[in-house]
């Protein structure tokens, strides 16, 4: 259209520029109209010629930005971002791993892969060992097997420990139950030294993960098994709340956690191990599996310090981690 339109303002300029001399003669007046009509003719060959410019401009000017998505960062990343104060404000030669679990993300990260001494927290896996053994012999446990399995994991008595290790065939029997549970890094310890089975805060991991199962696909213990050990962790001694339990929302004192707690301080050394595994509820409603193992700790209290430590940086690292995620 603007084609059609440029020659029409021209031929009446021209015309008028023409009409301009018959009417009016020769010389400065000639000049005059001839030079108002060269001006128009520009304005409007000037107008034709930007109107394109003009429409290309608008069209970029309503082309959405693009937008580059933020780089993601590995859980593993965070973790060891978050334990690095963790870590710098342990005693000089106390060794510490953790491994969690973001039950409703999958988010998992590890930190440390060493082995450790389990002290107690090998009950769990004790227990579950026993559990999965009635389930292969269709039979429900005994008055004496429960009453053992209490004890063992509310006070952690370890005469009733000891009974039940010697009932699930001590470290052959962990060993065939750990493989169907899928641990991979875990050795029971000598004869009835079931408190030296060595362990990896990952393979501690992988056992809440079956224990704390909501679905029987993702467990090899049944229902009433998981429901039955869960129930135990969650009523632990009042003395014992302490551990994995510092991540929870409302700390120690919230409730919001089930978990076993280990602690063996070494005749050779004199030095500490201190474990916790269990499954905290967050300030923000989310469930976390934590597991943490140390050693090389000069005093209960201070293993005790290092685990809580580790454990509420665990449980953070996967809040940031969740709190990015979908960003772009």
């Amino acid at each position: 259209m603007a084609s059609e339109r440029v020659p029409r303002r021209r031929s009446v300029v021209l015309v008028v520029a023409a009409s301009a001399i018959v009417m009016g003669g020769t010389g400065a007046g000639t000049a005059y109209v001839k030079a108002q009509a060269h001006a128009a003719v520009g304005r409007v060959t000037s107008a034709a010629a930007a109107a394109p410019v003009r429409a290309k401009a608008s069209e970029e000017a309503s082309v959405e930005p693009v937008v580059q998505p933020k780089p993601t960062v590995e859980p593993d990343t965070l973790l060891s971002e978050a334990m690095r104060p963790v870590v710098a404000a342990a005693e000089d030669g106390a060794q510490v791993s953790v491994a969690v679990l973001d039950v409703e993300s999958g988010d998992h990260a590890a930190y440390g892969d060493g082995r450790f001494d389990t002290a107690s927290i090998v009950k769990v896996d004790i227990l579950a060992t026993l559990l999965l053994q009635a389930q292969d012999e269709n039979r429900s446990l005994t008055a004496r097997e429960k009453r053992y399995a209490t004890s063992m994991i509310e006070v952690s008595d370890n005469a009733s420990a000891s009974a039940l290790w010697t009932a699930i065939g001590e470290a052959a029997g962990l060993a065939a139950a750990n493989k169907r549970f899928g641990l991979t890094d875990t050795e029971g310890g000598s004869g009835a030294l079931w408190g030296l089975t060595q362990t990896t805060a990952a393979d501690q991991l992988t056992l809440l993960q079956q224990v704390f199962a909501t679905s029987g696909a993702d467990s090899v213990l049944s229902e009433a098994s998981r429901k039955y050990l869960q129930g135990l962790m969650s009523t632990i001694a009042e003395d014992q709340d302490w551990g994995v339990s510092a991540a929870a929302g409302g700390g120690v004192a919230g409730g919001r956690f089930a978990l076993k707690n280990g602690w063996l301080p070494r005749t050779a050394t004199g030095l500490w191990d201190i474990n916790s595994i269990g499954r905290v509820t967050a300030a923000d409603g989310r469930e976390f599996l934590v597991a943490v193992v140390s050693k090389g700790n000069t005093t209960k209290a201070k293993g005790v310090s290092l685990v809580e430590s580790a454990a509420r940086a665990a449980v953070s690292a996967l809040t940031t981690k969740s709190g990015t995620a979908g960003e772009s």
